[in-house]
């Protein structure tokens, strides 16, 4: 390791100040010599002669006077084939690796390489000699599990070259060199099926960055319909610890309308993460019916790991995305959840003595946070092809506030707010999403004016039943009674979803449109009733049969048995439709 060198002048938790002789600069990582182990850490903050690094490790043992060597180096991560299906800590060290070589209990200072030496992987180039190239310029492709992985131009080298040679078909491995490229000054660079880039710096090779427009499927109904999320944009799920947020970004891993999917357990509890990775490999993906974690990268750091690799594991994880989609292919980022993380940057401000903010988190919160959500996004790549990071973050403020200072933050840059709510959850109405605080900037896949009348009555029927808690159900006209039942069916039957059913679990876009529709209808519909109670034995059937119509097999025979029994009920109650719905009814419910 060749570079500046240094010597601990003081320690403060997992921050250490460094005197140095010669260059350093930001966010370099250095190595704390302790006995025969060199502790991983970045450089924060420099001042004069002295830097202050966030070490990734416990930092037990470490004295005044201990040696210090820097790098050279920013804080990067390997990109390169076979990074899908990985499980990494904060640092890209491949855990299961790391415990095969330290045994249950992790033993700091263990570095491993991210990406398999001995792997064998099948080149096939597709530049040839002579081309003209820039970087993420395609050289070549190996097959990575169902995706074509591209070997692409580092994307470090900025500038013009061209291929002075360039490997056949065949098998390489990962150090190999495939191309050997030519700059202006004649000088050759070899190209392996691997390179670096430092996590902080975003990936910006690209033509164009475009408009989030176009839904990503999530197959959640309250979520696609109500609430959507835009393929290469961003949300977030605040809720207090037990809402639901983690499972909700299970079943939205498992079911999305995405190529690849990157979890990041940023600082959430073991057993969490542990469920996670024993389920993953598992569950089979229905694209491709095999294990879902063969798409799927883990990064994971939980509350017990040291908490400087909270902010690293973060950062890694937006990189591998960003990284897959250069190569054209939609990424999913889940991170969970974004509220440790920035507990972890407040641990660290205040060891820096710096100016605090609300709630003693640090002033530069909402930028920092920003930074890392405008990292997402739909981009048109150099050869015309769309690749697209979607991320979604959780946020576990405590006590469900949603005033405290990273929801508020996160608020500011996403374009979707799915609120859980403690309510809901403790009355087992999965997914637990608040139907009248979450909101949406994006378009769904059905018509907004439509969604906009179902949405009203779920509006109404709540002041009705806040009203009914003051003067009782019997100081409430029959009429306003039936709003609150409408409100209340649209919540059981279609907000509300079984993930435990085989059918009910994950909707497709054509079928959550057709019983949009069905139950637009119902809402639609005048009817009458000779009292409450009768109202109420009605509606409760009404709800029955609709959920045993959610939980048969799209376009069945049982499926078609299931809507008469709802048409023919519904038919039977009608006095007809109301004026204003007629008219939404009749356009096409698509937008």
């Amino acid at each position: 390791m060749i570079g500046t060198k240094g010597s601990v002048v003081a320690v403060n938790g997992n921050m250490v100040s460094v005197r140095f002789d010669g260059a350093v600069s930001m966010n370099e990582v250095g190595y704390v010599r302790v006995a025969d182990k060199l502790l991983k850490s970045e450089v924060i903050r420099i001042r004069g002669d002295v830097s202050q690094l966030q070490v990734f490790e416990i930092t037990k043992g470490i004295t005044v006077g201990d040696e210090v060597e820097f790098s050279g180096d920013m804080l990067s991560v390997e990109l390169g084939p076979g990074l899908l299906g990985q499980v990494y800590d904060g640092l890209q060290n491949p855990l299961p690796q790391l415990a095969e070589a330290a045994g249950y209990f992790l033993e700091r200072g263990v570095y491993l390489n991210p990406l398999s030496d001995e792997t064998i992987w099948e080149f096939t180039p597709v530049a040839k000699v002579g081309d003209k190239v820039e970087r993420a310029d395609t050289l070549g492709t190996v097959p990575e599990g169902a995706f074509t992985h591209r070997i692409m131009v580092p994307f470090g080298m900025y500038g013009s070259y061209t291929i002075s040679s360039i490997r056949g078909a065949g098998p390489c491995k990962l150090r190999d060199t495939v191309a050997e490229l030519k700059d202006e000054k004649g000088e050759i660079f070899p190209v392996t099926l691997f390179f670096r880039w430092p996590v902080k710096r975003a990936i910006d090779c690209y033509e164009e960055r475009m408009r989030p427009e176009e839904p990503m499927v999530t197959r959640v109904r309250l979520i696609d319909t109500f609430f959507p999320v835009a393929r290469g944009g961003t949300y977030c799920i605040p809720g207090p610890f037990g809402a639901g947020k983690t499972v909700l970004q299970q079943i939205t891993s498992r079911f999305a309308d995405v190529d690849i999917v990157i979890v990041a357990a940023c600082g959430e509890r073991a057993g969490e993460v542990v469920e996670t990775l024993k389920e993953f490999p598992e569950l089979v993906d229905e694209r491709t019916g095999r294990s879902l974690m063969e798409r799927t990268v883990i990064i994971c750091n939980t509350s017990s790991m040291p908490v400087a690799a909270r902010e690293a594991s973060v950062y890694t994880a937006v990189t591998l995305a960003e990284y897959y989609r250069q190569m054209g292919l939609n990424v999913l980022l889940l991170a969970d959840s974004t509220s440790r993380w920035a507990q972890a940057m407040r641990e660290m401000s205040g060891r820096l003595e710096e100016i605090p903010g609300e709630e003693a988190f640090p002033a530069y919160l909402e930028s920092t946070i920003a930074s890392f959500y405008e990292r997402a996004g739909i981009v048109r790549l150099r050869d015309g092809s769309v690749g697209s990071v979607t991320i979604g973050g959780t946020v576990s403020p405590a006590g469900g506030n949603f005033e405290e200072p990273v929801t508020q933050a996160t608020l500011k840059v996403v374009g979707a707010f799915h609120g859980l709510s403690r309510e809901r959850s403790d009355a087992r109405k999965f997914p637990a999403i608040h139907p009248l605080d979450s909101w949406s900037k994006y378009r769904g896949i059905i018509d907004s004016e439509r969604v906009a009348y179902a949405h009203g009555f779920m509006r109404r029927g709540t002041e009705v039943e806040q009203m009914m808690k003051v003067v009782g159900e019997e100081g409430t006209s029959i009429e306003d009674f039936v709003i609150y039942l409408k409100g209340e069916l649209i919540d059981s039957v279609y907000f509300q979803q079984n993930s435990f059913d085989a059918v009910d679990a994950a909707v497709k876009p054509e079928r959550q449109e057709y019983t949009f529709t069905k139950l637009l209808v119902i809402l639609a519909s005048q009817f009458s009733f000779p009292d409450k109670n009768e109202a109420r034995m009605w509606f409760n059937k009404l709800r029955l049969k609709f959920l045993d119509y959610n939980g048969s097999q799209w376009q069945s025979d049982q499926f078609r048995a299931f809507e008469k029994e709802l048409e023919d009920a519904v038919k039977s109650q009608s006095k007809g439709l109301d004026k204003a719905a007629e008219k939404i009814l009749a356009q096409d419910g698509k937008k």
